[in-house]
This record gives structure tokens, sequence and C-alpha cells, in this order.
């Protein structure tokens, strides 16, 4: 993970600071986006002029169902690609880096639907995560002493992973075994097993009983807290208002309002994009009405 760690106060300090309007820039980017276009047939999915995300934060990336948000989260993450634009990873060009190479780079994510290897322990996935195991090469795996004293590293990192997790004790099931929630777990610790500067989550909650719930949002601010940048996509808007320091909604594929979570739950165009432009209810603090129009 980052060495640096980074303090919620200071951070939303930082982010008071600046205008509330889409694509504003950020004192210390980590991820930059500009004038990106996907189109499928004559259907513009994704047109984003400009958005930047702010290293040390927790980032959400809201909007009504076809808003967007999941393709233009699969572009910046080059599971998908654009057709115009370009986006920056710590000033770095990454519009055509291959996700591998990414996660090299530091910039990982999920999955909304979990990519656990069901066959293999537990203890056996987050040991995959870890980057430079010499017994990969095929030379290098034929002789013991080149990567015995590497995976003894490996295994003590995912081990400590695991039990920040509270995953240890399932470190010998199968992968397969673990519930939905446990699941989301194990991948965020895989992600981590390579040290990330930012984490990108999609749908995080999404499959999460309510008991493992909390668990997992404390996971999340964690992460951050430990001085790794988040930017999730989500539905939960309790989730959204509870963890996120600044939020960025799209609607139509286009960016239409950023700000603290419960400034853009006010944000008239926000209610227009979910609720329609003649529902003439606020939403509340705690993101009610917001989450109400927007159930699949």
């Amino acid at each position: 993970m980052a060495d640096n760690t980074f303090d919620k106060t200071e951070i939303q300090n930082i982010l008071s600071k600046l205008d509330r309007v889409p694509g504003v820039k950020k004192p210390d980017p980590i991820l930059v986006a500009d004038k990106i276009v996907r189109k499928f047939g004559g259907l513009t999915a994704v047109d984003v002029n400009h958005v930047e995300i702010q290293r040390g934060a927790i980032t959400a990336l809201i909007g009504p169902n076809g808003a967007g948000k999941s393709t233009f989260f699969n572009l910046l993450t080059s599971f998908d690609k654009a057709d115009e634009g370009k986006w920056y990873f710590n000033k770095d060009d990454i519009s055509n880096v291959n996700p591998n190479k990414l996660a090299q780079k530091g910039m990982v994510r999920t999955f909304q639907l979990t990519k656990a290897l069901s066959r293999l322990s537990v203890l056996d996935n987050a040991r995959l995560g870890a980057k430079n195991q010499i017994g990969e090469s095929i030379f290098a795996a034929l002789f013991k002493p080149l990567w015995a004293k590497r995976e003894s590293q490996v295994t003590q990192q995912a081990e400590e992973v695991l039990a920040r997790f509270n995953l240890l004790e399932k470190k010998a099931d199968f992968a397969g075994s673990l519930s939905g929630g446990q699941r989301k777990l194990l991948e965020m610790a895989r992600a981590l097993m390579l040290n990330p500067e930012i984490i990108m989550l999609d749908e995080p909650m999404a499959g999460v009983n309510p008991a493992l719930k909390q668990s997992l949002l404390g996971h999340i601010k964690d992460i951050r807290d430990k001085g790794t940048t988040v930017l999730f996509v989500e539905h939960d808007m309790d989730m959204v208002h509870d963890i996120s320091d600044w939020v960025i909604v799209m609607a139509q594929g286009k960016i239409i309002a950023e700000g603290p979570p419960g400034e853009v739950m006010k944000n008239k165009s926000v209610i227009d994009a979910y609720l329609g432009s003649h529902h003439e209810s606020n939403l509340t603090e705690d993101g009610n009405s917001l989450s109400t129009g927007n159930k699949k």
C-alpha cells in the first residue's frame, strides 16, 4: 500500500475549498481524464469532458441506471476502449495500457461479480495478488532456492492482509465456500497485495448481507486512512453518504455535478437526473429519496 497516510479531516478541508462544478480541478489529482468518448453504434454512452480524482480521498461515482458510470469505470481501468480521449495516472498517459500493467503501476480494481478462484484456497487466492513472484518463471520454478524466500515473504504478507479482513481463520478453505460478502473482502485483500496507490471498487456493496455491510464500510475507510486512494461505483446511497469525501455524478454519459455527499444529494441537477425534473420532493441527507429513485 502507499507509504503516506491521510487524515480524513484534512482531505475534507482541502475538498471543501473547491468549486462545485463538473470537472473542477483538484489540488493533487492521482487520476485525470480528458475528453473521453465511448459510443455503441448511434448511442454515446460516455462523453466526459474532464474529471480529476483527488489523491487520498474516497470518491464515489454515482448516477441513475444507464448513466454510463460503469462504462466510464471500465474505460479508466482498460477493460474497455474509448473512441476518443486520454486519461492519466500520476501524470503518465495510461490510455492504452493493459490492466496488468496498470496493476504494476499501482492502479487496481475489483468487480461487481467477484473473481475468486473457487477451487483454490483463500490463502492461495490472496497470494496470487503479489507481484515480483520469482517462481512464476519456468526456469526459476525448477530451483527452489531461487523462489523459496520470496514465497515465504508473500505468504506472510497474505496472512497479514487476510487477518486484517478477518479471513485468516478461513485461509485453508476453498474460496468457493465463502459467502458473497466474504468474497468481496477476499477480492479487496488480493488487490491490496499489490500495494496499490489507488483501488477502484465496482459496486462493493452488491450481494453483501447486512451483517457484513458495516464491516466492509470500515475496511474501505481503513484503506483510505492507510494511504490508498479509493474510487468506487455504487448504488447504495447510504454507503455513499457514510464514507465518501467527494461525489461525482453522471447522467446520460456526462458529469453533471461534483461535491461533498451532503451537498450533491441536494443538487437540483442530481435530483432531476434521478427522479425527473418534475419531482418536487427534496433528497434527504441519508439519500433515501435518491436511493428509492434508483432501484433496479
